[in-house]
């Protein structure tokens, strides 16, 4: 059980030691876990036509006046606060998967936007975001001349 292989790499493991690292080394690979998530936070989709484009954001949970809309060119930025829960005395979290706090995700869009016909609708705790195309940027037929 305890023969010459133990004395390989001419030391002897402290478990403690190893267990130390070894939560150090997991914290690390966790602390960032948080950010990725806000980077994807709200859950996106995104349709599109030649008129202009729909996103729709899952939202449940916040407050439409703290979320602000920005759109430059052909990016969508999406950012605002989710409140934390009030607890009262003596309660605690069992569990907690919902995140709170600022976010912030912007959105390439596939095309130039008309910035001031942007509407947006939050029901049920989902932000519907109509975004036009400008038309610079829609389709043209082109008639050829000939002689």
């Amino acid at each position: 059980m305890f023969g010459p292989g133990i004395w390989r790499f001419g030391r002897i493991t402290d478990p403690m030691t190893d267990m130390q690292r070894l939560q150090r080394e997991m914290n690390r690979l966790f602390s960032g876990a948080s950010e990725l998530y806000a980077h994807d936070f709200p859950p996106v989709n995104v349709w599109r036509g030649e008129e202009g484009a729909i996103v729709t954001a899952e939202a449940p949970g916040i407050d439409p006046d703290k979320v602000e809309i920005a759109v430059v060119g052909d990016s969508l930025t999406l950012s605002g606060v989710r409140e934390s829960d009030v607890l009262k005395e003596g309660e605690s979290y069992h569990r907690q998967e919902r995140n709170q706090g600022r976010f912030t995700r912007t959105l390439q869009l596939p095309f130039q936007v008309d910035s001031g016909k942007v509407e947006a609708k939050y029901e049920k705790g989902v932000l519907r975001i109509v975004l036009p195309r400008a038309e610079v940027d829609k389709p043209r037929k082109i008639k050829i001349k000939s002689e």
